[in-house]
């Protein structure tokens, strides 16, 4: 159908504003608001049937009921909501009333035009209030987890504001053993350090197993610094309590929720966080990231490299210990899930590769073992067997019982990519 004829029609209706005339036609001459459109329409046919130009006051609009002109209002509102938060990018979403939907399915029925022509109202209060926000706050559209979204209301007349998380990407090494990653609630009381009405005997009424942790050491300086509401610890898997991460350290993510800044000197933030770690941790390369890091931090299909303390039960020779490391280097271990953590892990086998081994024989009771293995393969249970449950174990090859005594994760490098790829940081 003509444009002209479609607009003949809809102004037949009773009287519809510039940006209602003009949706129904959104699709044609780009570079056009709604309102420009539907004003060159009604131009148009005014000249067409040689009558009077009879412009429309938005307010009486029996489309829009005059939301079409509070696009200003809107994003204004918007601006004054964020106006203590440091944001780049942005969103705008709309609830339409019933009746305004309501009534432009009825306005597109009496103007001919099908039900998904031009733009739907929700559309373009969207794109309108989105563009008035934008200049106001030099701020860019993302539609892919912006800064801030806001959500309008008009029926309740209130506008929901989300300010998403904000991410910082590093890696960590543990310079002290029995320290664990997060923080270790007591299981006896649950974390809240009473066990009836007496200070909880196993932690000492502290609520936590240990007093430190990678998570208290990093998160609460990088939550202070982003001015956040909570923060989050996300880490490429976990070493065990009682073990250091030394090297090159392990990739991590801090999550802070609601930030009210998003841009920091990382190397100030480095230096503040190794600061009051005093030693029992360093961070390294801390870098702004994006939303995606997190799932790939914590999907890292990594590598490890170990550094083992061993302790035989009977004496050992160089010679026997050259063939047992011979032997596993190479190997294809299957490992049932270890009684240490039979309780937090499913019962199964699990097949892992151990790519390099070697060994250094200190005395004929003691070695230093090192390993390089696939993510997942248990060193400690490499090395004792955990009573047959692995195999090809270093104490099975040897015959004699093997106890590691201290260990040390050298490196977490990813098996199949570069995992530090500039697509996952922020400037």
């Amino acid at each position: 159908m003509d444009v002209l004829e479609v607009a003949n029609r809809a102004i037949a209706t009773g009287p519809v504003c510039d940006a209602c005339l003009g949706r129904l036609v959104a699709d044609r001459s780009f570079g056009l608001s709604n309102a420009d459109r539907g004003s060159a329409l009604r131009t148009a046919l005014a000249l067409r049937d040689d009558v009077d130009f009879e412009p429309v006051d938005t307010a009486d609009c029996w489309v829009c009921e005059g939301y079409c002109a509070a696009f200003d209002a809107w994003a204004e509102r918007a601006v004054e909501a964020v106006s203590d938060v440091e944001f780049a990018t942005y969103n705008v979403g709309t609830r339409p009333p019933p009746l305004i939907e309501e009534n432009e399915t009825l306005l597109r029925e009496e103007a001919g035009v099908a039900s998904d022509a031009g733009e739907p109202f929700k559309s373009e209060f969207n794109r309108e209030v989105g563009k008035r926000f934008g200049r106001l706050t030099d701020a860019e559209v993302s539609f892919d987890r912006p800064d801030v979204q806001f959500t309008i209301d008009l029926g309740e007349d209130t506008l929901d504001t989300k300010v998403n998380s904000t991410f910082v990407y590093g890696r960590y090494r543990k310079l002290e053993r029995d320290i664990p990653q997060t923080e270790w609630p007591c299981r006896e009381c649950h974390g809240s350090g009473v066990a009836g009405h007496e200070p909880c005997d196993h932690c000492g009424g502290s609520g936590y197993l240990y007093d430190d942790s990678v998570e208290e050491f990093t998160a609460p300086v990088i939550e202070d610094v982003l001015d956040g509401t909570e923060a989050t610890f996300h880490g490429a898997g976990r070493e065990d309590v009682d073990a250091r991460m030394l090297g090159t350290g392990r990739p991590f993510v801090v999550e802070i929720a609601e930030p009210r800044r998003r841009r920091a000197d990382v190397d100030r933030l480095q230096a503040d966080i190794n600061a009051f770690a005093d030693g029992a941790v360093e961070v390294e390369g801390l870098r702004l990231a994006t939303y995606d890091m997190v799932e790939r931090v914590k999907e890292l299909d990594a590598s490890k490299r170990y550094r083992a303390e061993v302790a035989f039960d009977d004496d050992v020779s160089e010679s026997d210990l050259a063939d047992a490391i011979a032997t596993l280097e190479g190997a294809t271990v299957e490992q049932y899930t270890p009684n240490r953590v039979d309780h937090r892990r499913a019962s199964l086998t699990r097949e892992r590769d151990v790519y390099e081994a070697d060994a250094e024989l200190v005395d004929p009771r003691h070695a230093i073992v090192e390993i390089h293995g696939a993510g997942g393969l248990y060193i400690k249970e490499l090395v004792s067997s955990d009573e047959g449950r692995t195999e090809p174990s270093l104490a099975g090859l040897l015959g004699v019982g093997a106890t590691v005594t201290a260990l040390d994760v050298l490196a977490v490098e990813g098996e199949s990519e570069p995992f530090e790829r500039e697509a996952f940081f922020r400037d």
